[in-house]
């Protein structure tokens, strides 16, 4: 890297803190490693600390190599210690404890990188929303789009969005974060790309669920796209604009998402679908943010028969069959009647 790249607005190597040693955390560790950064990761488990300084994380990412230069450690405090910016990917529902413990060791005005997805179960509240009440001295951005953990560990050809609401801020860790086989494309729609986010995990155990019961590819077609129309019903609800739905952090993860068992949450649908005992599958976000998306959809009055399908499977309310029988029997209207 030359002096002009270095100097250059969105080209320096920054310490970046990586809050997670899961499978998505220690992946983008990797890519922070590889766009030039010095990189540390936090992880609450000294097994997986110890495992990413032999070069492996096979818990969560197993067969992959971990390139030497991550530094993990489990002592948060460390992990934080001058950091420049910090990618927060613990899960979304526990997202608010984690910020509280890092809080004291926060380093002021760096920015923080959300790259989970999801809607606090207790509270409604989107990720950004939890850390601008937390962290209010450091600004919030969102990292998202189709990609998955295994893909961006190898190096694979990647593409995602950056998002805040100072659109320069969203710019300058595009630049930063992209390199070569990850482009980051910015955003200053941030409600929008953590809608999509969200959301898209709710409408892949639904695609896995109709998958799973066998009810054939044309139906999994339908609950996709129709889910689509309620992600962007919900969307415009929060203000999210309707071109960053229908981008790589909306529709594009949501098709990647509800089409690959790679999905955790397609996973998890499709187990639900198949009758398979669902302990001991791995966190699905979709589950906590089925039911509270519900909600939200129910008290704001705005029609979404999948995702409250969805909620009502996973409390045992209807099963798979009985909610699309309840879906293919709603009264016909026009299909662009929103």
């Amino acid at each position: 890297m030359t002096d002009q790249d270095m100097n250059s607005p969105g080209k320096g190597s920054w310490r970046v803190t990586v809050l997670g040693g899961g499978a998505w955390g220690t992946a983008l560790a990797l890519a922070m490693l590889r766009a030039g950064h010095a990189v540390r990761l936090f992880a609450r488990d000294p097994e997986t600390v110890a495992s990413i300084g032999r070069g492996e994380n096979p818990r969560y990412l197993p067969g992959i190599s971990i390139a030497p230069g991550i530094e993990a450690t489990s002592d948060i405090e460390a992990a934080l210690a001058g950091a420049d910016c910090v990618l927060a990917v613990t899960p979304a529902q526990a997202l608010r404890a984690t910020l509280a413990v890092a809080k004291t060791h926060m380093p002021a005005g760096i920015p923080l990188v959300l790259c989970a997805k999801g809607i606090e179960r207790d509270t409604g509240a989107l990720l950004s929303a939890i850390v601008e009440e937390i962290l209010p001295q450091n600004p919030v951005a969102a990292l998202s789009g189709p990609s998955f953990a295994t893909d961006v560990a190898r190096g694979l050809p990647t593409a995602v969005v950056v998002a805040a609401r100072d659109e320069a801020l969203a710019a300058d860790l595009a630049a930063r974060f992209s390199a070569e086989n990850l482009r980051c494309y910015s955003s200053d729609d941030l409600i929008g790309v953590e809608i999509g986010g969200a959301l898209k995990n709710v409408f892949a155990i639904a695609a896995g669920a109709v998958t799973g019961a066998g009810l054939g590819a044309s139906a999994q077609a339908a609950m996709v796209t129709r889910g689509f129309v309620e992600l962007r019903r919900i969307g415009a609800a929060f203000g999210a604009r309707p071109e960053t739905l229908m981008g790589l952090s909306g529709l594009g993860d949501l098709l990647l998402t509800c089409s690959s068992t790679q999905s955790r949450n397609f996973a998890y649908g499709l187990a639900l679908g198949q009758g398979k005992p669902l302990a001991g599958l791995p966190l699905a976000e979709g589950v906590p943010t089925a039911a509270i998306a519900a909600r939200i959809a129910s008290e704001r009055n705005i029609d979404a028969p999948i995702i409250a399908a969805v909620a009502a499977i996973l409390d045992g309310t209807i099963t798979i069959r009985q909610a699309v029988t309840a879906l293919m029997t709603r009264p016909l209207k026009t299909e662009t009647n929103d």
